[in-house]
């Protein structure tokens, strides 16, 4: 089924579940919130219903919604409405309570960005015990995704910024290219984590309490609100591996300089106060295990970027050559080698 005939039947699936957990009325809002060709998303009233990628295992998807479930992590992240997956058509669809995203226009800066709720959460998940979930779990697909990342830019037309990618990429060690296990000791990672997956809850009866998006006061210290109003969404890459990937996105972008150093500070310090086993607890610097994960992604961003641009016959923005320069970078200093998930 094409992803646009998909969308009003996932659409009436949502108004279904609506109305059956809400008695919702035709009128309460709805929308698409995402529409791509490997995933689906879209909201009516307080249900979520996501269609997700063609070929998604069941047996693997049913695994990461019994961890999203699990009440050890109900602080951690967004409990689906169902433990398992529905089919429509061709897809396994999976239905979430509705929560609020972080405001990326939010007129009262940077500050109010929500970097110590995110570091706090990943510290949490990273922290869970894997042997008390219910379903064991598959990798976690941080450098499977970086690894189609760059399968896509060599299948996309020739491109002069390509050669610098490729480079980047071939210094790599083996798992950071999927091309081997991670080694060491596995932690519960959440194997995408961007400020997108970030969302202010709606009330969870896991946890006794309710939280109101909308009327939550402005909290006096900055980061808005607390981690206790927030939680992870997005299973789909969810799995074991080296919790450092987790960190490595906003590591990358504030080695591109496209995050500041403050922000980075309150990030990286957030996490280590909340016990996060990713980075050295007593200040040693956090390169040491956050360099190659940090390179993948640059290297992932900088593949898709261009792959990307050459579908739209284009040229590079300047936060894309932003990536790319780093590549040539990093493709000149290899990095250290050294296992980075042997905490």
């Amino acid at each position: 089924m094409h992803v646009t005939t998909l969308t009003p039947a996932l659409t009436a699936q949502a108004r279904l579940r609506a109305r059956h957990s809400e008695g919702c009325a035709c009128s309460e809002p709805h929308a698409v919130l995402a529409d791509r060709t490997d995933a689906t998303v879209v909201r009516h009233a307080q249900v979520v219903a996501k269609a997700h990628a063609p070929g998604t295992p069941e047996s693997a998807l049913t695994a990461r919604l019994a961890a999203a479930a699990h009440p050890g992590l109900a602080d951690t992240l967004l409990a689906p409405l169902s433990a398992r997956p529905t089919r429509l058509h061709d897809r396994l669809v999976t239905f979430w309570p509705y929560g609020v995203p972080v405001d990326r226009d939010d007129p009262y800066g940077p500050d109010t960005v929500p970097w110590e709720a995110a570091a706090t959460l990943l510290a949490r998940l990273h922290r869970a015990p894997l042997a008390r979930l219910p379903k064991a779990l598959p990798p976690m697909r941080g450098p499977e995704k970086a690894a189609r990342a760059v399968a896509r830019l060599r299948a996309a037309a020739p491109h002069p910024a390509a050669s610098p990618v490729e480079r980047a990429w071939a210094v790599l060690p083996a798992w950071a290219r999927d091309e081997a296990p991670c080694p060491g000791r596995p932690f519960l990672c959440h194997g995408d984590l961007h400020l997108g997956q970030l969302v202010r809850t709606p009330p969870d009866p896991r946890l006794g309490h309710l939280v109101h998006p909308h009327t939550e006061p402005r909290p006096g210290y900055p980061g808005s609100a607390p981690a206790d109003h927030w939680r992870l969404i997005d299973i789909d890459d969810l799995g074991t591996g080296d919790p450092a990937w987790d960190l490595a996105r906003p590591a990358a972008w504030y080695a591109c300089g496209l995050l500041l150093p403050e922000e980075w500070t309150r990030f990286l310090n957030a996490y280590r106060a909340a016990g996060g086993p990713a980075v050295p607890a007593d200040g040693a610097d956090p390169w040491l295990v956050l360099d190659v994960p940090a390179r993948a992604l640059t290297v992932q961003t900088a593949a898709l970027a261009i792959a990307k641009a050459v579908a739209a016959e284009r040229a590079l923005d300047e936060v894309e050559e932003t990536f790319v320069d780093a590549c040539r970078r990093m493709a000149a200093v290899p990095p250290d080698l050294a296992p980075t998930c042997t905490k």
